[in-house]
């Protein structure tokens, strides 16, 4: 059995018709190259080592493993293709051997990107909270700094915030200090937080990774007791004790930010464009607000003031509906029944009450950032 092909040698540019025909008597049994036309043999391949190249359809390229990478047998034609298939039955075996192998090889790169996709999806936020002990308190630290600008940025539409007391050893600020300094007294954490007092028209207060906290001044007019201002700063002194800023940064997290953790990059362009955005964006999980209320009810009966005053403040701030949209930025803080009732089970009263400021100190976080005066009048214009 012979078919019709064009043959070239791999080493020259030279393009011969050709026979080809299987000589089952050679050991190995070859396929020989005839010339067309004169049917002198120009070339032997050994017939168990040819291989199908990609091709267009009607047409098959065949190459053999021990000739020049160049060696090409071109089969054109209906006829000519079904007597080289017959005459080579290797091709075919190895053409359905090759395609169940790309197929496998398909298979497991499909697996193999699903499985990527679930674990990005449901994996990793599954697992944040156990993933943050791995994360460097260093790096976090830079990301909190990386987040911060973010944030400020995108608050404030570019023009910085507005400091409330810029004077760090003022009597509020040295207050607020304090009891930061009390508050993570004894518990080992890798961060000293730094509260940064605000001024804004949101009621609100957040913890951001690596310790650092604000508070804005709208909240601290909301506040009618010192132990409401204490209660609050101590559930976001929670969120840091936590770490639950990485730990949602880690729930949430983009490729780059994913890819930053893994090259150690963690404050480059990577995770830079990613972090403030994740965090306004993203709330802290139930689980994160049922811890941080617990430290702040924990806080209290450490320290000896109310922790009513956290149910009080939330409780009378969220009925405010503008509150309740801008607090959507940063937590879930407006209170839920389920929420409310844990809260009031964990307020429990003081055993042995003392005042958390004096009342010089509160009065002068109080005045830290009074409300702004409303704008002058127009004068009245004469008609006269």
């Amino acid at each position: 059995m012979e078919f019709a092909a064009r043959y070239t040698d791999g080493l020259t540019a030279d393009v011969r018709d050709v026979l080809g025909v299987i000589d089952l008597a050679a050991d190995p049994v070859a396929l020989v190259i005839l010339d067309a036309q004169s049917r002198e043999v120009i070339d032997r391949w050994p017939a168990l080592d040819v291989y199908l190249l990609h091709s267009r359809m009607a047409e098959l390229r065949i190459a053999n493993r021990q000739k020049s990478p160049g060696a090409r047998l071109a089969v054109a034609g209906i006829a000519d293709t079904r007597s080289a298939l017959a005459a080579l039955p290797t091709l075919a075996q190895r053409q359905r051997a090759e395609g169940w192998g790309q197929f496998r090889i398909l298979v497991l790169a499909t697996a193999a990107l699903a499985s990527v996709i679930v674990a990005y999806l449901y994996g990793i936020p599954l697992l944040a909270d156990r993933l943050v002990p791995y994360v460097p308190p260093a790096w976090e630290s830079k990301i909190g700094d990386t987040a911060a600008a973010q944030v400020e940025n995108s608050m404030t539409k570019g023009k910085g915030y507005v400091l409330c007391d810029p004077d760090p050893n003022s009597v509020g600020n040295r207050a607020i200090a304090r009891f930061v300094a009390n508050v993570f007294d004894g518990l080992g954490s890798p961060f000293s937080p730094h509260v940064t007092v605000v001024r804004s028209p949101i009621a609100n207060a957040f913890a951001l990774p690596g310790g650092r906290t604000y508070y804005l001044s709208s909240l601290i007019q909301a506040a009618r007791t010192p132990d409401e201002f204490a209660g609050v700063l101590a559930h976001e002194l929670g969120h840091v004790y936590y770490r639950h800023g990485m730990e949602t940064l880690l729930a949430n997290s983009t490729t780059g930010l994913l890819v930053g953790f893994v090259l150690g990059d963690m404050t480059g362009i990577s995770a830079a464009a990613a972090v403030g955005t994740s965090l306004i964006d993203n709330r802290f999980s139930r689980r994160a607000e049922a811890q941080a209320d617990r430290f702040a009810a924990e806080t209290a009966q450490r320290l000896g003031f109310s922790p009513k005053g956290l149910v009080d403040l939330l409780e009378r701030v969220a009925r405010d509906d503008e509150f309740s949209r801008a607090l959507a930025l940063f937590s879930n803080h407006p209170l839920t029944d389920e929420r409310r009732a844990a809260l009031e089970a964990l307020a429990t009263p003081v055993a042995d009450p003392r005042p958390i400021f004096t009342a010089a100190e509160w009065q002068a976080i109080r005045d830290m950032c009074p409300p702004a005066p409303p704008p002058p009048l127009p004068k009245p214009v004469s008609v006269l």
